[in-house]
């Protein structure tokens, strides 16, 4: 079998919903504590957008 590729944006999503769920994902440079999920994946697919420029 063949190995999926994954692509950028998963990866990323995968990397700062780990961070959401340890408690340490941040909004912006603020201090505040991101506790919403769908605020997290929105966070991550900026992220990722950026990753791409």
């Amino acid at each position: 079998m063949k190995k999926k590729k994954i692509s950028t944006k998963q990866k990323k999503v995968g990397k700062v919903m780990h961070e959401f769920k340890e408690g340490k994902l941040h909004s912006g440079k603020t201090d505040t504590i991101v506790t919403n999920p769908k605020q997290a994946i929105a966070i991550a697919l900026s992220e990722a957008e950026k990753l791409k420029k």
